[in-house]
């Protein structure tokens, strides 16, 4: 039950944050600066800091045994005495500012964006990076950092896009905005593969280390299974680009809404499919990595 806890904690705020730093993203594309609802970000904001919470409680009850057994000697211990407790505290802090931000109405999009990837490349430091030492450590935690980046910007920006496409596209003025920005977001999408694919290397050279502990061992199992679903959504979104946008552009204002329809449910499925790989990630931490076995 408590790992269950700690797992399910750890999905929330991983999900939390790349919702927020991939939608603070969308300045970027000016086209959908005004798709995500302002109560989206808002909820997501509060996600962050409650899930951090949550996170550290399990944690703490985790090492206590049980919560019962939880105590404030405890709590202080992991909070105070530990680098996750010291992360934890900066984490918490930037998440309540963005929180208060966006209740009061701040709309900055640099600035939202700059703390929301502050609140993910601290989370480079609670994994299984703490394990190693010297440039070992700086090297991990570095490829986690922008493996965290690059996840976030296109897993995150996902729920904006399904936002965007949602709106009328009937018009060809729209349909011409809305294939703008999905040009735009498409061309990150590039270097955020190439940078998932660079650090994920990195990050597989140290916890799993040889090819056949991918299906010898839990952790790789689950990572193939992540590696899977990866593939799926780089499927998806290759379909979206080069098939389905190009026809959409093409077609006639009559003939578009179907095209539109079908990129609505692959962007869904993308939705899908990254929903997974995250709670994926939440599991992975928690588990002993396969080099180690």
């Amino acid at each position: 039950m408590l790992e269950a806890g700690l797992q399910a904690s750890r999905f929330l705020h991983y999900a939390a944050s790349a919702v927020l730093f991939g939608g603070f993203m969308f300045p970027l594309y000016p086209q959908a600066r005004d798709a995500w609802p302002v109560s989206q970000q808002r909820l997501f904001a509060a996600l962050t800091p409650l899930s951090a919470v949550l996170w550290l409680l399990f944690t703490a009850a985790n090492m206590a045994g049980s919560f019962a057994a939880l105590d404030g000697e405890t709590l202080r211990a992991v909070i105070l005495d530990t680098a996750f407790g010291r992360l934890w505290i900066a984490r918490l802090a930037l998440g309540s500012i963005l929180f208060g931000l966006l209740l009061a109405g701040y709309r900055s999009g640099t600035l939202l964006c700059l703390l929301s990837g502050a609140v993910l490349v601290s989370l480079a430091g609670t994994g299984h990076a703490q394990s190693e030492e010297g440039a070992s450590r700086i090297l991990h935690m570095s490829a986690d950092a922008v493996h965290l980046i690059a996840a976030s910007a296109w897993l995150g920006g996902l729920l904006p896009l399904g936002f965007l496409l949602a709106r009328d596209s009937a018009s060809p003025a729209r349909r011409a905005e809305t294939g703008m920005a999905l040009s735009r977001f498409s061309g990150m999408g590039y270097w955020a593969v190439a940078a998932l694919v660079a650090s994920g290397l990195v990050n597989s050279w140290f916890l799993v280390g040889a090819v056949p502990k991918l299906w010898s061992t839990p952790y790789g199992q689950l990572l193939s299974l992540k590696l899977c679903l990866f593939a799926g959504m780089a499927g998806l979104a290759a379909a979206n680009r080069f098939v389905i946008m190009p026809r959409l552009m093409r077609a006639e204002p009559d003939a578009g809404a179907p095209l539109v329809m079908r990129l609505r449910r692959q962007v869904l499925a993308e939705q899908i499919l990254g929903v997974l790989i995250l709670a994926l990630v939440g599991v992975l931490g928690t588990l002993e990595p396969a080099a180690a076995l």
